[in-house]
This record gives structure tokens, sequence and C-alpha cells, in this order.
């Protein structure tokens, strides 16, 4: 499914057809994540974090803030911070036609997250995650759960509220 077909069809794209929409989605040895994709890599978030997707719309810059929040958009009544994801993972950030805000839930926190594009909900098996490579001080692994394997796709799971929750972020307390 394309990312503006699930933008259009909004948050209830997000659940297969079948597949009942409570958070018994997957068994101890499945779970369900949303791919994306952030420059040329493939990322997968656990879908229960996920709230909705929403295209992207220029949000309200605020002042003195780090360059990789873009700024905060009223959703619904809730004020909303918006982080650029691509600029926080050190990526080119140029909005195009299927640019996308990920609004997540984390920490009982509601943010958005821009990334490049938005693929499909997945599900991952045991046998289909890996973890993560260990490359000492070249590589800030933090945040990286494990590496998902489906087909020749390979993804790039993130542990999204640690990595929102961090003092890098700033937007958890």
């Amino acid at each position: 499914m394309s990312s503006k077909a699930l933008v259009e069809s909004g948050p209830q794209a997000l659940v297969p057809a079948g597949a009942a929409a409570s958070t018994d989605v997957a068994t101890m040895d499945e779970r369900q994540v949303l791919s994306f994709r952030v420059g040329p890599e493939e990322y997968g978030i656990d879908i229960l974090k996920v709230q909705e997707i929403r295209s992207y719309e220029p949000p309200t810059r605020i002042a003195n803030a780090p360059a990789f929040v873009k700024g905060v958009v009223n959703l619904r009544g809730v004020i909303v911070p918006i982080v650029d994801l691509r600029l926080r993972l050190g990526c080119e950030a140029e909005i195009s036609s299927f640019t996308v805000v990920i609004v997540l839930n984390v920490h009982s926190r509601v943010v958005g997250m821009v990334v490049d594009s938005v693929s499909d909900v997945l599900t991952l098996s045991a046998g289909d995650v890996r973890p993560p490579p260990e490359l000492g001080a070249a590589l800030d692994s933090r945040y990286i759960t494990g590496l998902g394997k489906i087909g020749e796709r390979m993804l790039i799971l993130l542990d999204i509220e640690g990595m929102v929750a961090s003092p890098d972020f700033g937007l958890v307390d």
C-alpha cells in the first residue's frame, strides 16, 4: 500500500483486513511494525505506538528550538511537537508529495515524526529479527532494537519510545 493511500484512508488503513483492531493484534512470537523510509534506508517501529499518519503540513515554528524540531501543530485541540527524524538521523530533508508525519503516542505524549514515506504494516516473527550489529563506538545503536528481514527487505527496527524519551530529543521529562 502506498503512503499516499495510507494517508488518504486514515488510521484505519493501518489494520490489515481480517485483523482485530485491538492491542492483542500479535502473538508473543510475532510483532507488527510500521515500515517507513528515511533517505535510502527502511525503518520499522512498533505499530502500537502509532496513533495516525498524516500528510505533511508546515508546522508553526518555535523560537530557539533545535533544527530537527520543525515546530508544533494543533491536532484536534492537542498541541503536537513535530520532529524531523530525517534531520535527527543526519539525512537530507526535502519535502515531497510522499513526505508524511507519523503521529506517535509515547510516554503519554503525542509527538509527530516527519519521514520520507510510509511503506506498510509488516508482521515479523521472532525468526525474522536479528540483534543489532555491534560496531562499538562507530555506530550509536542505543535505539536500534534489531534488524528485521522480510524477503530481500532489511528493516532497521527502532526503539521509538526510548529515542523520543532521550535527552537528545528533549521532548519528554
